[in-house]
């Protein structure tokens, strides 16, 4: 019972186990609890109503009183729609036609068919347009149903016509191929930068670099000019994959993907050098590599789940996750074939996070061992 005792107590005494124990499946459950869901909602949408009459309006509302959209931006014309999409502001756009609340109460016949109504998903994220265009399709056929409750279903007085921007056949490789370059360049830029610079205190080697002539910056693009080179080769591997093998497309410069490519893998280096500098030994670095980076890449960067149905907070917390913006770089290049005139606040973003956390981590880097 003396050595339970104390056990307990050497337990008790050590923060990073505690942390283990208790903290990480309290966030697990909080993360997975509020992120794994196949529900979207507050997806921006964009509106295209030539008509303006009360039918359009009222279905326009009951769209968006549902919970799921939020109407991003009503457009003029039909030429505000690439702008919009390739932009990223919207998921979806519903078209309505010239004289919607005529062509609706008017019966339908073979001469004179149903009122029709456009939905265009944006199809770089498969999921998320399938998803939208079935709740639409579900809405409008409830809208239906309590105006014509007599005709409907058997004669439908709306039909509705689907189209997929960027990806008609609806491929999933489109949204994962993205993704897993976006995980490996974090993986390898960021999580082994941070063990091998740790791996050199807990070895006791640090000190030998530490009163060698080498300067601390020099010592710190030495560790991870390596991990930069080999993150780069797999990057191009990632992109011959994805279109040679699973056929996604490549509208964009290659030149500016290479370049954002650089950009983000010096993010994650960054913030691999400042996990070194806090750490003691490989198990915390991995321990807060993992934690830190590795999950909210995963979770709330937008590549498994949409990031319109989380909560607020962890909405907000997305924005500070690097992958967040470089997700967003990458189909927008690849996909939309979209260049800096479109990303440069993810460009922007991207390069104030390098700065930051790099000039954090030459502050954090100590001359000598304490």
């Amino acid at each position: 019972m003396a050595f339970v005792a104390k056990e307990f107590r050497h337990i008790l005494r050590d923060r990073r186990t505690l942390l283990i124990l208790f903290g990480m499946p309290v966030m697990q459950v909080l993360l997975f609890g509020f992120v794994l869901t196949n529900e979207i909602k507050n997806a921006a949408i964009a509106v295209l109503d030539p008509s303006k009459d009360t039918e359009s309006i009222a279905l326009t509302n009951k769209l968006i009183s549902s919970g799921y959209f939020h109407l991003e931006q009503y457009l003029v014309s039909a030429e505000e729609l690439e702008p919009a999409f390739r932009k990223g502001k919207i998921k979806m756009a519903i078209i309505f036609p010239d004289n919607f609340a005529v062509s609706l109460n008017e019966p339908s016949s073979l001469s004179r068919p149903a009122a029709t109504i456009q939905l265009l998903g944006d199809a770089s994220d498969p999921n998320t347009a399938t998803t939208l265009i079935n709740y639409s399709n579900a809405i409008i056929a409830d809208y239906q149903r309590e105006k014509f409750p007599i005709l409907y279903p058997q004669s439908p007085q709306i039909k509705t016509e689907t189209r997929m921007r960027y990806n008609p056949e609806q491929k999933s490789v489109f949204n994962f191929v993205p993704g897993v370059m976006t995980m490996i360049l974090m993986l390898v830029s960021a999580m082994m930068t941070s063990v091998t610079i740790a791996k050199e205190k807990e070895l006791g080697t640090m000190e030998v670099l530490l009163v060698s002539p080498l300067k601390p910056i020099q010592i710190i693009l030495g560790k991870t000019a390596p991990y930069l080179a080999l993150s780069f080769l797999n990057a191009a591997v990632v992109v011959v994959l994805g279109i040679f093998v699973f056929g996604m497309p490549m509208h964009g410069s290659l030149l500016f993907l290479a370049a954002e490519c650089v950009l983000y893998m010096f993010v994650a280096l960054s913030l691999g050098i400042f996990i070194s500098t806090r750490a003691k030994d490989q198990m915390t670095a991995m321990f807060m590599s993992a934690l830190g980076l590795l999950m909210p890449t995963m979770l709330l960067s937008g590549f498994l789940f949409p990031r319109e149905s989380m909560p607020w907070l962890l909405q907000m917390i997305g924005t500070v996750i690097p992958a967040t913006w470089f997700n967003t770089i990458i189909k927008g290049v690849m996909i939309k074939g979209v260049g800096p005139d479109v990303l440069w606040q993810q460009t922007l973003a991207l390069g104030g996070m390098a700065l930051f956390f790099l000039t954090l981590s030459m502050k954090n880097f100590k001359d000598r061992l304490e």
